[in-house]
């Protein structure tokens, strides 16, 4: 039988191996967040001819004052336009400017500004939406298995290996943000709490396995009881998350560009969640069982 508790501070330390790239990225670079969360315009717009400069058009939303202005081209005839909140008579004036300047028709395909303030308000609730959906986990796994001895630690063991996930998915998106100028928005959010009910979903089901297994295995040290329990739920693990990653990883190839960032982070989370599942969170019911970091920090004998 393969052993994976006994090597559980290495798959620790591959966890943190993956998490610490992505939290030094976030501290140098932050998240980049979208307009959903920091308030500001997003315009979509057609040309008929050839696209105009990038140059060009940012000094036309200078001119108006928005001196922050980002564009990207899409294909040969869109530009995406990022800038701060502006109202629907501003927008009219710069893409008749744009009209005069280029001798060029602008058909204004999407246009959404949120204000600095409903930009806070909904990145305050997006983080009380995860700080709420972890409490209630925590309740709710404590409450289901409240029959085991211990039953706060299955809740707080599945909270920190979602957390891990939480970390690695946010990490990632700092990263990509960075260099790839993808932004968190509604839909990153959408993506990270699917992934926390993947990640518990999962947990849990090696949790219960273990339940049982306590019972049956009453004389077996529990190390051995949580080893047994994770290889019996090893092949259902992998197989139930392997058919959604290659779902996920189709659309990441095929779906197109719109979607391509929500699907990653999804992707990413779900494999994040698939490991912290299996080597962390039951790994972390043992460490504390053991009362094992009494001795991380003793000298070993010489």
């Amino acid at each position: 039988m393969i052993n994976i508790i006994k090597h559980r501070y290495l798959y620790f330390a591959i966890s943190l191996v993956v998490i610490l790239p992505g939290m030094a990225a976030l501290l140098a670079w932050g998240l980049p967040t979208g307009i959903d969360f920091s308030g500001g315009s997003y315009l979509e717009i057609r040309v008929d001819n050839t696209l105009p400069d990038t140059e060009g058009v940012l000094a036309i939303f200078a001119e108006q004052g928005f001196t922050d202005t980002k564009i990207q081209t899409s294909g040969n005839d869109i530009l995406i336009i990022r800038s701060k909140a502006m109202d629907e008579g501003t927008l009219g004036t710069i893409i008749s400017e744009i009209e005069s300047r280029y001798n060029t028709n602008v058909e204004l395909n999407r246009f959404e500004s949120v204000g600095p303030t409903i930009g806070k308000e909904v990145a305050q609730r997006a983080a009380g939406a995860v700080g709420l959906a972890s409490l209630g986990i925590l309740i709710y796994i404590t409450y289901a298995f409240r029959g085991v001895k211990h039953a706060h630690r299955y809740g707080i063991a599945a909270i920190l290996a979602m957390l891990h996930d939480v970390v690695v998915v946010l990490g990632v998106e700092a990263i990509l943000g960075h260099f790839l100028g993808w932004e968190a928005d509604a839909l990153f959010l959408t993506a990270l709490l699917t992934v926390i009910g993947f990640s518990v979903h999962d947990s849990i089901v090696v949790f219960d396995r273990i339940r049982e297994n306590a019972r049956l295995q009453r004389k077996q040290p529990f190390e051995t009881v949580v080893n047994t329990s994770i290889i019996q739920t090893f092949a259902r693990s992998i197989n139930t998350q392997l058919t959604v990653m290659l779902t996920l990883l189709s659309l990441v190839l095929f779906g197109g560009s719109t979607i391509r960032h929500f699907v990653l982070i999804l992707l990413i989370g779900v494999f994040s969640g698939t490991y912290s599942s299996i080597f962390n969170a039951s790994p972390i019911l043992v460490v504390w069982e053991n009362k094992e970091w009494k001795t991380w920090f003793r000298r070993s004998p010489a």
